[in-house]
């Protein structure tokens, strides 16, 4: 290895510290691809992070009856709508706290955090009343059996009664987030996650003191572990090392900031619920051609979501450099940080997508070895992997507006790749050309590449850079 090789690994691990430590928050200036790796890594292990909360749960609960996991599944239905509302308010908390830092304004964006806490505290208290007020008739509206809503009704109770955490988790994260501070909402998830694993099967077995809440008991350790996240999270703004300094005189409500993150928050809640209800539908479509089918499809998505997890984390860092460096009035090298983390996000997606190509069989297999969901579920990996180049771009531009504060183009490519055009196409080909399960499967991969073009074409148009937030 050349004395120069050994200089770039060295600085690479440096980076790779330095982004872990969050040693750096202000990425208008510099190398723009330092600052993707800088922001992307601690991003790429929060994703990670959030993905194992579902993981853990279901593992421990499955130990205690059908009934209690399908009451998880259920109710996590029900959270969706939540986490609508949280990821919209989020897209706008990091787009309006990273305009302000970069206009080197760390006031304004505690401001923005105040309203932002303000804004998600009130909607999670509505949705707590009726949540503690109505979990068995919730569950029986989802469909649930009335032994099932007598064993888990305390679950739902406990999980929307309490979910102003995972509300606030979302949130603060979205503020560390356009701050520049991403080392810190990875750090307050590991902490959350690290204490749900702990404390999971204390609460659902039982443990001295400690009686056996069973799947209850999940509930009663999720909300600790994030609840615990979230102080964690509020003592770093109030008295810690973040750029974004919460004071007690701050604590009062803007309407003009909140009413300009709620204008920002409905294009995200709307990008949110047009893809989730497309999945819906996808799925009610597979549902058609048999319970095998179904099942290798969903574990093939299942796969697909954990390695898009990258993606979403090199998407997100590309969000705080545009918010950042249109703040600093920089909109050439916001657009230049785009391009940039498209490409490495391009690069990462094709090499993933070689991989799907040859060994999609064998990764299916280490899930199931009925041969029917093996073929159906290794068909879907290999055509969505066709189509993974076209992810990597996507994801980075529809983040890129949104950091901008322009929710409301990705809402609308949304719209029309996904309703307009991937639902009609996927009934076409499955249904009325008769190509079934590959119908579906080649549908959601033109839709990504529909989102790619249409994406790539509208971010050069240029308009995001005039958004004021």
């Amino acid at each position: 290895m050349s004395e120069h090789q050994k200089l770039t690994v060295k600085q690479l691990f440096l980076h790779f510290t330095n982004a872990l430590k969050g040693t750096q928050n202000d990425f208008t200036t510099g190398s723009i691809r330092k600052a993707i790796f800088m922001l992307s890594i601690p991003m790429i292990l929060e994703m990670l992070m959030e993905s194992i909360f579902a993981i853990v749960d279901i593992a421990f609960v499955s130990q205690v009856s059908t009934n209690a996991v399908a009451t998880i599944g259920l109710t996590e239905s029900v959270i969706t709508l939540v986490y609508a509302v949280a990821i919209g308010v989020s897209m706008a908390a990091t787009a309006m706290v990273a305009r302000r830092i970069g206009e080197k304004d760390p006031e304004g964006a505690s401001k923005v955090a105040v309203q932002a806490i303000f804004l998600g505290v009130i909607i999670a208290s509505i949705v707590s009343v009726i949540g503690i007020i109505f979990p068995k008739e919730i569950l029986e509206m989802m469909g649930g059996e009335a032994d099932l809503i007598e064993e888990g009704y305390g679950y739902t109770q406990i999980l929307l009664g309490g979910n102003v955490t995972i509300m606030l988790l979302f949130l603060i994260n979205a503020i560390f987030r356009g701050a520049g501070n991403a080392s810190v909402a990875m750090k307050a998830l590991i902490l959350s996650n690290g204490l749900n694993i702990i404390l999971d099967p204390l609460f659902i077995f039982g443990f001295g003191p400690i009686p056996a809440f069973g799947v209850e008991g999940a509930a009663i350790a999720t909300t600790i572990g994030r609840g615990t996240a979230v102080l964690f999270q509020l003592s770093i703004l109030f008295y810690g090392w973040s750029v974004i300094k919460i004071k007690w005189n701050d604590l009062v409500l803007r309407t003009d900031i909140m009413l300009n993150l709620l204008r920002i928050s409905l294009g995200g809640i709307g990008q949110f619920i047009i893809g989730t209800s497309s999945w819906i539908i996808l799925m009610r479509i597979m549902a058609t051609f048999g319970s095998d089918v179904l099942a290798g499809y969903t574990i093939a998505i299942r796969v697909v979501m954990f390695t898009l997890l990258p993606c979403w984390g090199m998407s997100n860092a590309a969000a705080t450099l545009v918010g950042q460096n249109l703040g600093a009035k920089k909109p050439e090298r916001a657009e230049t940080s785009v391009w940039k983390t498209g490409k490495y996000n391009a690069w990462f997606m094709g090499i993933v997508s070689v991989l799907y190509l040859f060994f999609a069989k064998e990764i299916i297999l280490l899930f199931t070895d009925v041969p029917i969901v093996v073929k159906n579920g290794a068909l879907c990996l290999q055509i969505i992997a066709a189509g993974y180049v076209f992810y990597g771009y996507g994801m980075v531009v529809i983040q890129s507006f949104n950091g901008a504060g322009d929710t409301q183009t990705p809402t609308t490519i949304n719209f029309f790749c996904f309703w307009l055009f991937q639902l009609p196409l996927a009934y076409l080909l499955a249904i009325y050309f008769d190509l079934g399960p590959k119908g579906v499967f080649w549908a959601i991969t033109a839709a990504q590449v529909c989102i790619a073009i249409v994406g790539m074409i509208v971010f050069k148009k240029g308009k995001w850079k005039a958004v004021q937030v």
